[in-house]
């Protein structure tokens, strides 16, 4: 039994691009939760070493070799040498928010250079600024996603993630040049459509044509440097943003996830880089909002 579970466990770990997307989005699905085949892993070795078989614990090793390939260097902590060149945090900071306020000076206390926030209301959307105003000077904000900066802000404006059939007020997209001491970098800030998970499987069409139009922006993003901050409503794993996880390098140590705040079970705030290293991304303590906050350090 324990063989036989562990040898279609790997396989789903090495190579999850084998499950198709045909039915309810299996596929999709599986990649959103795969570090959580971890615990199948964890199980089946328990198993293996309760019932002493030498068959069982080599077949365990599958598995357990898939797993640390595929997450592993997550956990490791980040290389020191070097050091961060920005630090930027990420949160959705939810429509709902009892506490604007005090969010608002949880996220500066993290000392990041870059403050990217989604759901800003109109009623909350002058609490933000206010706090924030005294250590973040340059603020760029569309429709209800925004941009706090140390440093100035250029160019910003809107950018077209829309998918079709949403009507109504919709404006979740934010490119604007960030003038750093080590160079301009083109920030984009976004918020993709939800997903909901139903009987019939995984409802992601919206989030993924939305992430194919932001790519696309990315792609055809003329400056060198790029960085993409945003509650993207999946994992970097899911082949749903594929269009825009293909054209940037994502973080190379931590897990942090970020959803639901009170258990989270993945990370689906993002931060991503083009031409510039995520070296560490990692969640922070929670806030008024069903979303943990991400802090992550890049390197130019």
């Amino acid at each position: 039994m324990v063989a036989a579970s562990a040898v279609p466990t790997a396989g789903l770990l090495a190579f999850p691009g084998a499950v198709p997307n045909s039915v309810g989005r299996a596929g999709s699905l599986l990649e959103t939760f795969l570090p959580w085949l971890g615990l199948v892993v964890v199980a089946l070795l328990g198993l293996a070493l309760l019932r002493r078989s030498a068959v069982a614990l080599v077949a365990v090793l599958l598995p357990v070799a898939a797993w640390t390939h595929h997450f592993g260097g997550l956990l490791l902590p980040a290389a020191q040498s070097g050091g961060d060149d920005l630090v930027v945090v990420q949160h959705n900071v939810s429509d709902e928010n009892p506490d604007p306020a005090g969010t608002a000076r949880a996220l500066a206390g993290a000392g990041p250079d870059l403050i990217a926030l989604e759901e800003l209301v109109p009623r909350a959307l002058p609490v933000y600024e206010r706090a924030l105003a005294r250590r973040y000077p340059y603020r760029a904000v569309q429709g209800t996603v925004g941009l706090w900066s140390r440093y100035p802000l250029t160019e910003a404006g809107p950018v077209d993630i829309r998918p079709r059939g949403i009507t109504g007020a919709w404006d979740r997209g934010l490119r604007a040049v960030v003038r750093t001491p080590y160079g301009e970098i083109a920030a984009y800030v976004a918020h993709l459509p939800s997903v909901r998970v139903r009987a019939s499987g995984l409802a992601s069409s919206w989030r993924d044509e939305s992430a194919r139009l932001l790519g696309e922006a990315v792609g055809a993003e003329r400056r060198e440097k790029v960085l993409v901050l945003g509650d993207l409503n999946s994992t970097v794993d899911d082949r749903g943003l594929k269009p825009l996880t293909a054209r940037l390098n994502t973080a190379e140590r931590g897990l942090a996830f970020s959803f639901p705040a009170a258990f989270p079970l993945a990370r689906i705030d993002q931060v991503m880089a083009r031409s510039m290293t995520v070296r560490r991304i990692s969640a922070l303590p929670a806030t008024g909002s069903d979303h943990l906050p991400v802090a992550a350090g890049i390197a130019l």
